[in-house]
């Protein structure tokens, strides 16, 4: 199943990933702290409270944080890389070029379906072209050992 990280309706990702782990509703609820009406309300939600994200995390075992994350790695714009230190930072910084297995593979695939061409891929992702030929050959080379 292709992943759409440009668009994401956090309610039905949970929702799904509630029927993949077949967590019954009444140890929802007790864990939540709510009702099976609010429960069924988050499902319907396209946004959800941090504090309550991460209990569905912990609850189902799933990082939903993450999906932002990748939607940050493929759509923020690239930062600039002679920005004058002005402040200290207090927050943590984290390098945007890094790419997780499923972006890799949802950016192969885009290509492998002709959906985009790697020209799409980069103006639009702002991937630099020899680390998509480099996923291409490397992932193609996978799929072809799997295949023998």
């Amino acid at each position: 199943m292709k992943f759409d990280y440009k668009i994401i309706h956090i309610g039905e990702i949970i929702k799904i990933r509630v029927a993949e782990t077949d967590i019954k509703i009444e140890r929802i609820c007790k864990f939540m702290n709510r009702t099976e009406d609010e429960i069924n309300e988050m499902y319907q939600s396209e946004s959800i409270d941090s504090d309550v994200l991460l209990r569905w995390s912990k609850l189902l075992e799933y990082d939903f944080f993450r999906l932002y994350s990748q939607h940050l790695i493929l759509y923020s714009p690239p930062s600039k890389v002679d920005k004058p230190q002005e402040k200290k930072i207090m927050l943590p910084t984290f390098r945007k070029s890094i790419y997780t297995r499923e972006v890799i593979d949802f950016i192969v695939e885009l290509i492998e379906t002709q959906e985009k061409t790697m020209a799409q891929i980069i103006k639009e992702y702002k991937i630099p072209k020899s680390t998509l030929h480099r996923w291409t050959k490397k992932y193609n080379q996978t799929n072809t050992d799997q295949n023998e």
